[in-house]
């Protein structure tokens, strides 16, 4: 079963096979969870959003088409349907809590600039509209392609690129003075 594709196993848990669906599980449950985290910034909503992802995989297993849409196109789109609703429900600000500066060596100092430039970049992309912050998260953090972020989005590509590009445009203008210390792929 492990090298079932995710149609063999996804058809198998429409029959409600537990170890399908625990294989599925295994097998996208952490990128899954890398996304929420993004997408919220807290790791106990990360892991929440994720459990009732996977629960609303079971629960609507029916409801997955085999050929219309890939299997991690539709869990995603759940996990970031699951994530707006909770974000429109809560409105919680994100902390910028950035690491104390310590003067014990200038390459300790370096290390902390860096991690504060990332701190800096992911508070800016938690800035970014909804719907520019997925298509960034997607494509550049998920790897996924631009075809699939536009599944998840229920977007053209032509549109989740506009999306994309007005990101960049925002990041880059935003953090300017920040662009050489930053890691994007942090």
């Amino acid at each position: 079963m492990t090298d079932a594709s995710d149609e063999t196993l996804m058809a198998r848990v429409q029959e409600r096979d537990q170890q399908a669906f625990a294989r599925l599980l295994d097998r996208h449950a952490q990128s899954l969870r890398n996304f929420l985290y993004r997408f919220s910034q807290n790791t106990a909503d990360a892991d929440e959003l994720c459990q009732e992802t996977f629960l609303r995989v079971w629960q609507h297993a029916a409801r997955w088409e085999p050929g219309r849409v890939q299997f991690n196109t539709w869990l995603f789109r759940i996990g970031h349907n699951l994530a707006i609703d909770r974000l429109r429900k809560h409105r919680e600000t994100i902390s910028d809590q950035l690491p104390e500066q310590s003067d014990e060596s200038a390459e300790l100092s370096q290390a902390l600039s860096r991690e504060q430039a990332r701190d800096t970049l992911r508070a800016e992309i938690a800035k970014l509209p909804e719907r520019q912050r997925t298509a960034l998260l997607l494509c550049h953090f998920q790897g996924m392609s631009y075809q699939q972020a536009a599944d998840i989005l229920e977007v053209s590509v032509e549109a989740l690129e506009s999306l994309i590009a007005r990101a960049r445009r925002r990041l880059k203008q935003t953090l300017k003075p920040l662009v050489k210390d930053i890691d994007i792929a942090s």
